[in-house]
Order: C-alpha cells, then sequence, then structure tokens
C-alpha cells in the first residue's frame, strides 16, 4: 500500500457500504420501507460511492443492471471486479490513483467514460467501447501527442477532454488533437470552431491522409474476413464447410509424408497435378450439390411448419365453432331446465343436456387426437441414413471421415428437426386436452350445481 495513505484508512466496498449506498438513492419515507423489506440489488440502476477513501473495487457483481457508477474521489488503484456490469453507461472514476487503463473489456455500452485526476501515462485497452461519446482523462500523466491517435477508433466519440495533461503545453496541442479527431464537438470543454477544424486538418493532411488509408484498408480487410466467417457458418449448416475448394485434398497430403517422396519420381507430379484437379472437382461438385439439398431441406422444413400452422389453425377454428354451437344450445336448454312445467321434464332435459356435454368432450377430443396422429406419420416416415465406412489409406480414411461427417450431420439434423416437430406437438396436444378436460368439468359443474324446483302439491 502506498505511503500516502498512512493518514487515511482505506475502505472496501463491502455489503453494509453498498445497502448504504443504494438506501441513500430513495427519499427519506421510502427509505425507511427499503430497509425494511430489503433492497434487490438487480432492480439498482444507479450507485454513488464517491468520498468513501475506497482502495479496491469489488462487491459489485450483485449490480448486474447498473447503468451509472460513480467512485471519483476516493484512493483507487486498479480498475477492477467490473466484468459484470455489462449493461453500464456511465462511469466516473475521476480522482483517484490510477495508474493504467484496464479491465474495461466488457463494458461495451459504456457511454460516457471519466479518467480524470488519476496518474495515468498511457492512452491503451478501451478497444471494446465502441459506443464511447465522452471520454474525459485531463489531468493525468500523458507526455506523447501521438497517443491521442488511438482515439480514432471511436467513431461515435464527440466530447474530450485533455487539459491538464503535460503534453497540453505543446504549441499545436489543439491542432493536432483536431486534425487527428475530427468529429470531435467538444474538445476541453470548449466547441470545436469550423475554422480551428480547418486550420487543423490542411496543417497536419500529410499524417491524416496516410493514417485515413491504413483505416480504410484495415476496415476493409475486417468486412472481408466477416463475410468471409458468415459465410463459412452457412456452409456450417449445410454440412458442406471447405469442400468449396482443395482444404480437404491439401490437409490430406499434408499428412501423407510418403506421397512427398513419390513427388519427386519421374512423371509423378503430372499424375498427381491431375489427380488434385479431378479430386477438387468432385469436392466442389459434392459442395454445390450439399448447398441445393440444404436449400432443400430448408424448404421442406418450412413447408412442414407451414402446413401444420395451417392445420392447426383450422383445427382451432373447427374447435370453436363446436365450442360456440354447444353454448348456443347451451343457453337455450338452460332456459328449457329452468322453465320445465315438471321436475320430470327438468330431469330429462338435464340428461339431455349431460349428453350434450359428453359429446362435446368427444368432439374436441377428436379433432386434437387428428392432429396429433398426422403429426406420427411424420416420424414413421422419418428416414434413417447408414454410412459405409472403408479403409483404404491415409487418403481414402480423409474422404470416409468427411463423408460420415456430412451424413451424420444430414441425419442428427433430421432427427432433431423431427423430434422437436413431434414434442411440440406433444406438449401442446397434452395442453389442449387439459383444456378440454378442465372445460368439460366446468360445464358438468354448472349442470350439477343447477337447481330444479320440486312440483307444487
Amino acid at each position: 500500500m502506498s505511503q500516502l495513505y498512512n493518514s487515511i484508512e482505506p475502505n472496501v466496498i463491502d455489503d453494509e457500504m453498498v445497502q448504504k449506498a443504494v438506501e441513500e438513492l430513495y427519499p427519506e419515507d421510502i427509505r425507511k420501507l427499503a430497509k425494511r423489506e430489503g433492497i434487490n440489488f438487480k432492480d439498482v440502476t444507479e450507485l454513488q460511492l464517491s468520498f468513501r477513501n475506497i482502495l479496491q473495487i469489488d462487491n459489485l457483481w450483485q449490480f448486474e443492471n447498473l447503468t451509472k457508477l460513480q467512485l471519483d474521489n476516493n484512493i483507487i488503484e486498479k480498475i477492477e471486479a467490473l466484468e459484470s456490469l455489462v449493461h453500464l453507461v456511465w462511469l466516473d472514476l475521476s480522482f483517484n490513483n490510477i495508474e493504467v487503463i484496464e479491465g474495461l473489456d466488457t463494458l461495451v455500452k459504456l457511454q460516457d467514460l471519466s479518467l480524470y485526476n488519476n496518474r495515468i501515462s498511457k492512452i491503451e485497452h478501451m478497444d471494446t467501447l465502441q459506443e464511447l461519446q465522452i471520454f474525459s482523462i485531463g489531468k493525468n500523466n500523458l507526455t506523447t501527442l501521438e497517443d491521442v491517435i488511438y482515439l480514432r477508433r471511436f467513431k461515435n466519440l464527440r466530447t474530450l477532454n485533455l487539459t491538464g495533461n503535460p503534453f497540453c503545453d505543446d504549441e499545436q496541442y489543439m491542432l493536432f488533437v483536431v486534425a487527428h479527431l475530427p468529429d470531435l464537438v467538444y474538445l476541453d470543454f470548449k466547441l470545436v470552431s469550423d475554422t480551428t477544424r480547418e486550420i487543423a486538418v490542411l496543417k497536419y493532411q500529410d499524417l491524416t491522409k496516410p493514417l485515413e488509408r491504413k483505416e480504410a484498408r484495415a476496415l476493409a480487410q475486417l468486412e472481408e474476413n466477416q463475410a468471409k466467417q458468415k459465410e463459412l457458418e452457412y456452409h456450417k449448416t449445410a454440412f458442406v464447410e471447405y469442400l468449396n475448394g482443395s482444404f480437404l485434398f491439401d490437409s490430406m497430403y499434408a499428412e501423407d509424408t510418403e506421397a512427398a517422396k513419390l513427388a519427386y519420381l519421374p512423371g509423378v507430379s503430372d499424375l498427381l497435378q491431375t489427380y488434385r484437379e479431378e479430386f477438387v472437382s468432385v469436392c466442389e461438385n459434392l459442395f454445390n450439390y450439399g448447398l441445393k439439398e440444404y436449400e432443400k431441406r430448408e424448404a421442406e422444413v418450412s413447408d412442414f411448419y407451414e402446413s401444420l400452422h395451417e392445420a392447426l389453425t383450422a383445427n382451432q377454428q373447427e374447435g370453436r365453432k363446436i365450442i360456440l354451437d354447444f353454448e348456443n344450445r347451451n343457453k337455450r336448454r338452460l332456459d328449457e331446465i329452468h322453465n320445465a312445467s315438471s321436475y320430470d321434464i327438468a330431469e330429462s332435459k338435464r340428461a339431455e343436456y349431460k349428453e350434450d356435454i359428453l359429446q362435446l368432450s368427444e368432439a374436441l377430443m377428436t379433432l386434437e387426437m387428428l392432429i396429433a396422429d398426422q403429426l406420427e406419420l411424420l416420424v414413421d416416415k422419418a428416414t434413417i441414413v447408414n454410412t459405409v465406412n472403408t479403409s483404404h489409406g491415409i487418403r481414402l480414411l480423409k474422404i470416409d471421415k468427411r463423408e460420415c461427417d456430412i451424413l451424420s450431420n444430414t441425419y442428427r439434423w433430421q432427427v432433431s428437426v423431427t423430434e422437436k416437430a413431434f414434442q411440440n406437438e406433444i406438449d401442446r396436444n397434452r395442453d389442449r386436452v387439459k383444456e378440454i378436460v378442465q372445460y368439460i368439468d366446468s360445464l358438468q359443474e354448472e349442470l350439477a350445481n343447477l337447481e330444479i324446483l320440486e312440483p307444487m302439491e
């Protein structure tokens, strides 16, 4: 611990401290209620822990929905233990003893960050903060103007405070910063004028133009890599990854040291090249075939769910029609029972009503079983894919393994789709049967509770 703290009693962030800090957020009347009933830290979105002599950040993992955190005016030496605060938008660590920017990787939603008045000598380790709009790092130990170039990666940065750092004494400081951060609106609490911006751009264009070209190339490379990764994920979904080229052939021969020796024999090189071309051609044909089959499978699954939805909709409409017809008859029968001229007639009407309830139950159950039976037909038609394994040396083993992977993935996909559809239907069927039973029970209970007047003597 630093000698600076000999006269200060350092604190840790414990349960008592955060409890008190949270209670202070509420008015006096609500505070008493919150203290009595307890506070769920997951519901807290703002927390102020300023002026508490905190030396080490800790015990904040419970505040998983926190969006604003104030830790200013403490004696914190290291940024740490903030990993769980992934929803944080505003973070104040000003007036502490921090020397290195770190521990911010997971705070991808952060928009406002203050590190004012610390001991930081380099701007770094902030790459993930792509939402950053306001950044204050004034009154630190920044000595190299080139450090500002790091901030070019933050495309949303509009407000920056650097005042009080050693490099601010450089007479070219403002123009350098404005030239390298052309989207800044405010620098050191002042609006950047158009005149200043024009002068800065003109003065430093020999430095900024190469940077822009470099960044454009990096962005293009990133977009290309992302497109390739997206394409690869699509190929994996279709079980044909790495078949559109020579990858399989090259990997096959990379493990065959004997073939490398044969390549030096007369005529073998030409044969090997011909073999490679034909092998790659077969792979590409398989690749194209696999993509077409994948599209067909996706279309079939889409058609299946569309047909299932249509069947369920028709089934539900028929069920509602049956229930509506029953309820219309129900009202009429109840009136007939109430208005019966004798006990015997009322009992006869009650029996008819009970029989009608049983017929309703049977009709609804029949509709439900029809859907269940239709789904079972899908399971009965499931195709089991068989694979044939052969052993013809290292190259054919590679081919067999790839073939097995494709077939196994196809089979697992088919089983997964079938089982998922079947299980969904089982769950829906059970819920529907339960609803029907409860509805029938309620009707029978209503009938049982119906009062019938004894005939007058």
